[in-house]
């Protein structure tokens, strides 16, 4: 009979290219992490900067709204001078333009600071400028809301800072 002659060849693999296997896993691994977390902080950011939007919105709804007290002045200032109106408007009467404004401007600190966290707060600004084409006056209205993304803007890279959203428009 004839003997069959069987060679032994590499049947599996060895500790070193599992080793070698696992440390590029590993390393893959990290980087998908990594990116994970700076896609998280972007997605915060971006979500902060759609809530200041929404917010400086919603004030200038409010002054057109209450037109009059909007153009009197009446919405000047910061959201953090609002204070809580204590002045109930008699049962029967309608408010005053002012009393509306002071409660929009409590109304609308509230949320800032609900929406964009306790550094959250906001400026709306009223200017009278010359209209060149009717030759009449318009009053410009500018919101500014600003607050603190600094977990954000410091995983990008930049300095540690406050982030504004700036509207303006003509009432």
């Amino acid at each position: 009979m004839y003997a069959t002659h069987r060679t032994r060849g590499n049947r599996g693999f060895t500790l070193v290219e599992v080793l070698v296997t696992l440390l590029v896993l590993s390393i893959g691994l990290l980087g998908i992490a990594k990116l994970l977390l700076v896609s998280s902080r972007g997605n915060d950011s971006a979500y902060l900067r759609t809530q200041a939007t929404a917010l400086a919105y919603s004030i200038l709804d409010s002054m057109r709204a209450n037109r009059q007290a909007a153009l009197a002045g009446n919405y000047n200032g910061t959201s953090a001078a609002a204070a809580n109106p204590n002045t109930q408007c008699p049962v029967g009467s309608p408010c005053s333009a002012s009393t509306i404004a002071q409660y929009d401007m409590w109304n609308w600190q509230q949320a800032l600071t609900t929406g964009l966290g306790p550094s959250g707060s906001g400026t709306v600004t009223t200017a009278t400028v010359a209209d060149p084409v009717t030759g009449g006056n318009d009053v410009t209205a500018t919101i500014t809301v600003q607050w603190n993304d600094s977990v954000a803007q410091q995983t990008f890279g930049a300095a540690a800072s406050n982030v504004t959203v700036t509207l303006e428009t003509v009432l």
